[in-house]
């Protein structure tokens, strides 16, 4: 094998083979070209079960065959997809068995339009499931508003379309600029500002609008910044970015997307003709409706005349009514007086024959022979208890020990006085024991023990 591909043959004529061509061909190329970044679009992807992947990245002009290795390829496996822009780094190489130029490669990423789609495509997934896209959360628009906010550059075509527009259609609506960048570094932060103060002024509406641009131009409306400051608003917005074919996170966002700057300026300006038309044919069935009102109320109005008595016969009529209604009210007071006189005094008669005086005497009698009788009971159950008592303290004295005592016995313990005596096979020799008799105790001392035969 040679070690420098780049010998040149000899003049003699050298007949190589077509492995050794392929051979000085591959390590050629890898020498050159140890490590090399390529951009270009991916196209006629395969992903074989040995976890390989095969490509090919084109551009306008020309086309070159990739392949990424397994353990590589695990990483990047989901960003592959036809048609995406991405910039790949690798070693341009040559499969000798084919003799197809190659790259293998070590790394893949997105590159220019192809990076900004998937990051589009990522964050409005993900502000899809948080719910800042659901319909409920959009906010109707104002049928005739009188303050609007515009939000945009203050420069351009775009801020002069919206102003024709309102012009045209409703002169009386005040629009106010809030200025911004619409594109580069500073855009978004001041598209985060401006929402915030147009939100502080409380218009009726806000326009967010740009005129059309490339993917890269019109991305300050698709960072995630912009979007909650847009869900963050309660003021009906209108987002109004790029071309009619353009959309932006910012549209998904809002209340409402309008195609066009002009489109957006359209949907919140009422059109003053139709305004005005409106207003006459209003104004005509007002009239109408007026008219036919006042008729009928002049009708009624007569009708009313026609059966309208002077005063004077209803005063008399209610005075005279007033004079029966208060004599029977007299002739009522008296019945009932009379009535409640009678029902007195024979309530009264009731009471006297039922007074309780009677049975409260017997029940007092009844009380004071209950009281005696209760004491005499008394005094002699205690003498009887009394009796009872002494005759038991007798007998109890009889069978005490005490007694016993008296009569000249003695009761004999050990010396702690923790056991009696009662058999000399409890007692030793020289044992001290404790004797009580009637008046006191006494110590003895065992001299000897005579069993009884």
């Amino acid at each position: 094998m040679l070690t420098d591909p780049f010998q040149r043959l000899g003049l003699d004529r050298e007949i190589l083979t077509v492995s050794q061509l392929n051979q000085r061909a591959r390590l050629l190329l890898e020498d050159v070209f140890p490590q090399v970044w390529v951009e270009g679009e991916l196209s006629n992807i395969a992903k074989p079960a040995s976890g390989h992947v095969y490509f090919t990245l084109k551009d306008h002009n020309a086309q070159v065959r990739c392949a990424i290795f397994r353990q590589q390829a695990s990483r990047v496996r989901e960003l592959l997809r036809d048609g995406l822009l991405v910039r790949v780094r690798g070693r341009v190489s040559l499969y000798e068995g084919r003799g197809d130029y190659q790259m293998i490669l070590d790394s893949v990423e997105a590159a220019g339009d192809g990076a900004l789609r998937l990051a589009f495509e990522a964050l409005k997934a993900a502000l899809q499931t948080e719910g800042l896209f659901a319909q409920e959360r959009k906010r109707a628009l104002p049928k005739y508003p009188q303050r609007v906010g515009v939000i945009t550059s203050p420069s351009g075509a775009v801020l002069h379309d919206i102003v024709s527009v309102f012009a045209r259609r409703a002169p009386h609506v005040q629009l106010t600029l809030i200025p911004t960048a619409v594109q580069g570094r500073e855009a978004t932060a001041q598209i985060v500002n401006a929402l915030a103060l147009a939100e502080r002024a409380h218009y009726d509406a806000i326009i967010l609008a740009r005129g059309g641009g490339s993917l890269e131009d019109l991305w300050c409306f698709n960072e995630e910044a912009v979007a909650r400051a847009i869900a963050a608003c309660q003021t009906p917005i209108i987002s109004a970015v790029g071309h009619e074919t353009d959309v932006s996170i910012s549209d998904f966002v809002a209340d409402l997307r309008a195609p066009t700057p002009s489109a957006a300026a359209e949907l919140l300006a009422p059109d003053r003709s139709e305004l005005l038309n409106h207003l006459r044919s209003t104004e005509r069935r007002l009239a109408l409706r007026i008219n036919e009102a006042l008729n009928r109320s002049r009708i009624q109005l007569q009708h009313l005349r026609q059966r309208l008595r002077h005063p004077r016969e209803r005063l008399e009529q209610h005075h005279q009514r007033l004079d029966d209604l208060s004599l029977r009210m007299q002739r009522a007071i008296q019945a009932n007086l009379q009535q409640q006189q009678k029902s007195f005094s024979h309530l009264q008669s009731r009471l006297s024959v039922q007074h309780p005086q009677d049975a409260l005497s017997a029940q007092q009698q009844l009380l004071n022979t209950l009281q005696q009788r209760l004491v005499r009971a008394s005094q002699l159950s205690l003498q009887q208890a009394q009796q009872r008592l002494h005759t038991l303290l007798q007998t109890l004295h009889l069978v005490s020990p005490l007694a016993t005592l008296e009569r000249g016995y003695s009761i004999l313990t050990t010396d702690d006085q923790q056991q009696i005596i009662r058999s000399v096979q409890s007692v030793q020799p020289a044992q001290t024991l404790q004797a009580r008799v009637a008046d006191g105790y006494l110590t003895l001392q065992v001299q000897s023990i005579t069993p009884s035969a």
